[in-house]
């Protein structure tokens, strides 16, 4: 049982709104602020904080993918193909969920999220890798695209590679974003970047276009447990869809070495507060 004041609902819909932008700005789905948020100062129970904002990861794509892809920011084709891995993954996560307990949620979760926070940081100058070749699965699908960035003035051609590979990070992806509600994106958006050798902006863009149905997978699970508070979860979607329409223009002028740096700042904050919670030790916030 969860009892929300109005306080509590205005508070949870003013930290959605930053949230919703987070989750724009980074492709994250706005999950990893807002499951925080609930659970280490809202005392809500991990799977009812897990179910609210799942559904709201769906809002944050909703609110974002359609700016995204008429920009042509969003890699349609690859996105579209990478949800076979993700939204498998997403529920298998949400069944598995039934069988971990909070504290190894908690620890997961931040583990999940320092390791984003080493392989961004360390690649943070690498955005535009020469000499990429296409794989043949990547060839086939004509993966590769272009887009403008309006932060260097320039049209920025690339190429898409290691594509089974991703296929199946993005399997694990789906399962994170099932058992922590966090639309996967932590995994898919350093994935694309890294592995695949994706721009940054790409990933990110194509990361929130993939979140809504990574997560309506998951939610559906959800919400048929149970596990989805109205009254928790209509703020969080409104704040969050807000809040993405404001990251999405800012997405676009951001330089990307300084959204790497500022992407693996904002993980490393946060894993080490899920650490902490999981480890039953002091969190001061």
């Amino acid at each position: 049982m969860v009892l929300l004041g109005p306080v509590d609902i205005l508070v949870i819909l003013l930290v959605s709104i930053v949230a919703g932008f987070v989750g724009a700005l980074f492709g994250l789905g706005g999950g990893v602020l807002i499951i925080p948020f609930l659970t280490l100062v809202e005392g809500v129970p991990v799977p009812l904080a897990v179910g609210a904002s799942i559904v709201s990861v769906v809002a944050t794509s909703s609110a974002s993918a359609a700016t995204y892809v008429q920009d042509r920011l969003t890699n349609l084709r690859l996105g579209m193909f990478l949800e076979i891995g993700t939204v498998a993954g997403a529920v298998t996560g949400a069944l598995v969920a039934l069988y971990l307990s909070a504290s190894a949620l908690f620890i997961l979760f931040g583990l999940i999220l320092l390791y984003a926070t080493i392989i961004m940081i360390r690649a943070r100058g690498i955005d535009f890798p020469a000499n990429v070749k296409p794989d043949k699965l990547s060839r086939i699908l004509g993966l590769g695209s272009r887009y403008e960035d309006h932060s260097l003035n320039r049209v920025v051609k690339y190429e898409v590679t290691r594509t089974p590979f991703t296929v199946f990070i993005g399997y694990a992806a789906g399962i994170v974003s099932g058992l922590l509600g966090v639309g996967g994106g932590i995994i898919n958006v350093p994935t694309m970047n890294l592995v695949s050798k994706v721009p940054v902006k790409v990933a990110s863009a194509t990361s929130n276009f993939m979140i809504g149905v990574t997560a309506a997978a998951s939610a559906s699970v959800y919400l048929l447990r149970g596990d989805v508070h109205p009254l928790l979860a209509a703020p969080l979607i409104i704040g969050v869809a807000g809040g993405a329409l404001i990251g999405t223009r800012v997405l676009k002028v951001t330089p990307p070495t300084r959204m790497k740096v500022a992407f693996g700042i904002l993980l490393a904050a946060i894993s080490l507060l899920m650490i902490l919670k999981g480890l039953s030790l002091p969190v001061v916030l």
